[in-house]
């Protein structure tokens, strides 16, 4: 790195559009639990869990580069890049604003989409268990976790559905 204002503009652009990225992965998996496609849902799983490691690696680039541009002009290494702001020439100044500005909103909207699909899929599991106990009534009881989570036990061993055909 340079240790300029651009570099950490270029890191900014860089996660913004990793955040994007992550942001698609969440729509559409949403939209596949909709449709009930749990196929799709897990596997967007698994990009999720990809995407959000990209994300932890833009981030601490992006914390390098900060924190080199601060070491550069005998600030803080922990400085943020709005106490920094006052370094960086005054035409670019709105730039990087901007893009740290982005950043916080695409983080608010990643947040509130992430606790809607982790609702729509404790719902879903949630169903699945009131269908499999209406199916096979005594076979399944109700636990509490140790975290006060309430879970599913099987109560005997024959829990499966049989065919004959």
């Amino acid at each position: 790195m340079n240790n300029t204002w651009s570099d950490i503009a270029d890191c900014l652009r860089h996660e913004i559009a990793e955040y994007g990225a992550l942001y698609g992965f969440y729509e559409e998996q949403q939209t596949r639990l909709f449709k009930h496609d749990a196929e799709a849902v897990l596997r967007l799983s698994g990009d999720i869990e990809v995407q959000v490691r990209v994300l932890h690696d833009c981030r601490r680039e992006r914390e390098t580069a900060v924190s080199g541009f601060a070491n550069a002009h005998g600030q803080p290494t922990g400085a943020t890049i709005r106490s920094l702001l006052p370094l960086v020439p005054a035409d670019a100044r709105p730039l990087l604003e901007a893009l740290v500005n982005e950043i916080n909103v695409l983080i608010h909207r990643l947040r509130r989409i992430s606790r809607h699909n982790h609702m729509l899929l404790a719902r879903k599991v949630e169903l699945q268990q009131q269908m499999l106990r209406q199916m096979l009534p005594g076979t399944f009881s109700q636990t509490y976790s140790p975290k006060g989570r309430l879970s599913m036990t099987v109560s005997s061993p024959m829990a499966a559905l049989r065919t004959t055909g």
